[in-house]
């Protein structure tokens, strides 16, 4: 999640250009080209990606997917961008975060699926409704199939928090419950660090979306767009709230330095490690870390889940329902210059068939978005906590579905570096709301 926002300019260049294209986004309308991500959060996919081909093209005589890996970390998406300008270089079938499948569809980089979704039996019998989400742009049509999703809490390490004289069934009921345990975490162990949550402009989505809407969402605005009004809801008390939380657990040095959260690499593997170490309480994250525990992952750890503890993040006051999560996830889509889209959407349910999406879900402790993998008993066998982030999907939420959101996303971050680094939460959430205002129209927001 921890990438750049796309920019007004490279939409509209991107419509210039697909209101202009012709002809096939590779040499060889037989040849479809296939586009992912691989790096230390995502090491399994490169043998996935591979082993779907072999299946695909051996069901599909005389077409060839051609892979072309990514190795990157902020700049995939940046990457993926500049391939998308030009029908010569756009990728026919793409690993797309569900952040920017708005953005991109808008910028009319993605093929709309739904005629082709009607005659895939699975997508109505088997994908949990909720999970579609992920893919549906603003116009209402759907432009990715989700691979996954998650939810979002707080893990806590049990043996730091017995040292602390605090519960190992924690379960907080508002935000000073998360604070008075992280300071009595360090009071009584002043070489841990009491808590983790996404911060700094290396964290870029990741801090909009599971640190600042996390905390926006359970508060009385509740909302960061309000789908009633069809108005980004800036100026905003909620959003302000959630910059002077941060605020705090800044101040009273409760979680990590600026310094750590402007390191590009330590929340990948350094605070892991920590975590392994005992030397963080909790951190506000997503349910999938089980991955960066387990064997061939960052930071091994094989007694991870008999220390650690996983419990639901809460509402700022305990308001109804009590607790919040948000969810996301990423998917597949099919480009908008694509010279083969039949092809392409065949290796699109190939992928995710019943068999290859639980082999990613577990590999990557995702959680599935299909019914029928739900129940796949290795997806407990290797992370015995994922029965409890499957139970917060009644109550998820997901990221407004509107083309600006990138832009609303980047305000966010600027304005939780800002706080990060010392500047009045008041003044930060002014700056954001001025921000917004700039990005969407002043006629497209209201306070709240």
């Amino acid at each position: 999640m921890r990438l750049k926002a796309i920019t007004t300019g490279l939409a509209v260049i991107a419509l210039a250009l697909t209101a202009t294209a012709c002809g096939s986004s590779t040499a060889n309308a037989n040849t479809i080209k296939i586009v992912y991500r691989v790096y230390s959060d995502f090491p399994q996919m490169d043998d996935f990606m591979k082993s779907v081909k072999k299946e695909f093209e051996a069901a599909n005589p005389g077409v060839t997917a051609q892979l072309d890996p990514i190795t990157a970390l902020d700049d995939y998406v940046t990457k993926v961008q500049l391939m998308q300008r030009s029908p010569s270089t756009a990728p026919d079938v793409l690993f797309e975060d569900s952040f920017y499948v708005n953005a991109d569809a808008a910028a009319g980089y993605l093929l709309p699926l739904d005629d082709r979704l009607k005659s895939w039996p699975d997508w109505n019998q088997q994908f949990i409704d909720a999970t579609k989400q992920a893919g549906m742009a603003a116009d209402g049509k759907t432009y990715a199939v989700p691979m996954s999703t998650d939810t979002r809490g707080l893990w806590f390490n049990k043996t730091v928090f017995t040292r602390a004289g605090l519960p190992t069934d924690w379960q907080p009921k508002t935000w000073d419950d998360v604070l008075a345990a992280a300071r009595r975490i360090k009071e009584t162990q002043p070489d841990v660090e009491p808590m983790f949550m996404p911060l700094g402009k290396p964290q870029a989505e990741a801090m909009s979306m599971q640190t600042f809407e996390m905390l926006l969402y359970g508060t009385d605005t509740k909302d960061l767009y309000s789908t009633a009004d069809k108005k980004w809801v800036a100026p905003s008390k909620g959003m302000e709230d959630a910059l002077g939380f941060v605020s705090t657990a800044v101040r009273e040095h409760l979680t990590q330095t600026p310094a750590q959260a402007e390191d590009t690499q330590w929340s990948q593997t350094q605070m892991t490690t920590l975590m392994s170490q005992n030397k963080i309480g909790f951190m506000m994250d997503g349910g999938w870390y089980a991955r960066y525990w387990s064997p061939g992952g960052v930071s091994p750890w094989p007694e991870w889940s008999k220390v650690l503890g996983a419990t639901a993040f809460p509402t700022q006051h305990g308001q109804a329902p009590g607790k919040v999560t948000l969810s996301g996830g990423w998917t597949l889509a099919i480009g908008a210059n694509t010279g083969n889209p039949d092809a392409a959407f065949k290796f699109v349910t190939t992928a995710l068939n019943r068999a290859n999406s639980a082999t990613i879900d577990v590999a990557l402790s995702w959680l599935p978005a299909r019914k029928d993998v739900q129940t796949d008993p290795r997806l407990v066998e290797k992370d015995p906590t994922t029965p409890f982030w499957a139970s917060l999907l009644p109550i998820t939420r997901y990221r407004p579905t509107m083309a600006e959101y990138p832009q609303v996303s980047n305000a966010i971050q600027v304005a939780g570096d800002a706080v990060l680094n010392g500047d009045d939460p008041h003044q930060a959430a002014r700056k954001w709301a001025e921000d917004v205002t700039k990005a969407v129209g002043a006629d497209k927001t209201k306070a709240g």
